[in-house]
């Protein structure tokens, strides 16, 4: 199995946290996200073990709340001692309302809005990331008229190909994020920010895209951006005390996928820091991470009901079920690559090659072109792993579809944390 919290029990059907995904579909129906919460606190240790081994515990695991974002998986997240990034009024309010500390929340997005931003000064949250001037200029404006000064961090392009999908690159100069560094963008942005009034510059942010495997681009970023904060310090007198390096790290989606374990990523890193530290002659600043897939995508799966078996000889076999791309939209979107399994004859062989098709009037909503599957029939369950993060945070009720339920076991025991849509709904 592509993930540590799956596995086949002695009636060959797939289990999650040591609970039969059968057992759960008779209990709670389908379509259902399932998530494993003893790997995710896992998954949070080991990032958070990490900054006090390689960092010295000067630094901060902030959970990237888009990956999934729910008022248990903030609660989680607060337990496990972490912080939380946020990138909308309905994350941050999400955030807020279970009491989640104000000055662990970093606020991030390329248009907030005049609302967004009041509610940030407003509740104190602790980092709000800068991602253009007009931004600037109407929070200077903002937090002076509410006589308060804002803690910000500017998000800054450093020009490095992550090696992934067009539409998940972010750190390139041609990208709707950030100050750009090879234009000067980035350089006046910081003269400007400490010039304002209400604002002070505690650092620089990037984030270089998603679903990496490879960590030489982390490395190199990391560089760049250490060698500006020594500029800054040479030529504006300003030695900024934070670096935030994102996240992006990439996760097992198939057999295909070899991530590199994220100690190593969070060791090489150290290692890239300390020596540019040194050439720039700057103090190791306060390291801030933001993972959100690598901590939730391989401990979840979506469960379904096939509903049609439709082959064309000589063509294709479909296979449909009753969800689609209102509950993974990421085929459609990226056309990522899933795992599948039929969950009640897990322990069969895969020797139908099928397409597994969803239920939306649309000839897009696909979720797997090509697939090994075992010998599939209507009435079976269907899982598709490693479905945790950008599964339920990007479901829409595309043709008046219904969100599904989100369910989350813990030592063997499940219980719902997002209830079902219902039609009153």
């Amino acid at each position: 199995m592509i993930s540590k919290c799956l596995d086949i029990n002695t009636s060959g059907h797939l289990c999650i946290g040591g609970v039969d995904t059968i057992e759960l579909i008779h209990e709670y129906g389908t379509p259902l996200y399932v998530m494993d919460e003893n790997l995710i606190r896992e998954n949070c240790q080991s990032y958070c073990q990490s900054i006090d081994n390689f960092y010295n515990g000067k630094g901060m695991i902030a959970f990237a709340s888009k990956a999934f974002n729910c008022k248990e998986m903030c609660r989680i997240a607060k337990s496990e001692g972490m912080g939380i990034d946020v990138v909308s009024i309905g994350e941050l309010y999400t955030a807020l309302s279970i009491e989640f500390p104000p000055e662990k929340i970093i606020f991030h997005g390329n248009n907030k809005t005049v609302e967004e931003l009041l509610l940030a000064i407003e509740y104190g949250v602790g980092r709000i990331v800068v991602d253009n001037l007009t931004e600037l200029n109407m929070l200077s404006n903002l937090a002076k008229s509410a006589n308060k000064t804002v803690r910000i961090m500017l998000r800054i392009k450093p020009g490095v190909d992550a090696h992934t999908h067009d539409f998940i690159r972010t750190g390139q100069i041609d990208s709707k994020f950030g100050f750009a560094l090879e234009t000067g963008e980035a350089y006046e942005a910081v003269k400007v920010a400490l010039e304002k009034e209400s604002i002070e510059l505690l650092g620089l942010h990037c984030h270089i895209g998603s679903q990496i495997f490879d960590i030489e681009p982390f490395s190199h970023a990391a560089d760049i951006l250490i060698q500006f904060m020594g500029e800054i310090k040479t030529k504006l007198g300003k030695e900024l005390p934070e670096l935030n390096l994102g996240g992006g790290f990439g996760i097992k989606y198939t057999l295909d996928n070899d991530p590199v374990p994220y100690e190593q990523y969070m060791d090489i890193l150290s290692k890239t820091i300390a020596v540019s530290c040194a050439q720039a002659d700057v103090k190791m600043p306060f390291i801030i991470l933001e993972p959100g897939r690598s901590i939730v995508g391989g401990a979840g799966i979506t469960l379904y009901t096939v509903g049609g078996v439709k082959e064309i000889p000589n063509i294709r076999t479909y296979v449909s079920v009753d969800g689609g791309m209102t509950d993974n939209p990421r085929y459609a979107l990226y056309q990522s690559a899933y795992t599948f399994e039929v969950a009640n004859k897990a322990d069969k062989p895969k020797n139908k090659l099928v397409t597994i098709a969803g239920k939306c009037c649309e000839s897009g909503d696909i979720l797997g072109v090509n697939v090994q599957l075992q010998e599939v029939n209507v009435g079976d369950n269907i899982a598709v792993l490693a479905t945790g993060a950008y599964n339920y945070s990007m479901a829409s009720n595309y043709n008046r579809n219904l969100k599904p339920a989100v369910v989350m076991v813990k030592d063997k025991q499940p219980r719902v944390v997002v209830k079902r849509e219902t039609l009153q709904d």
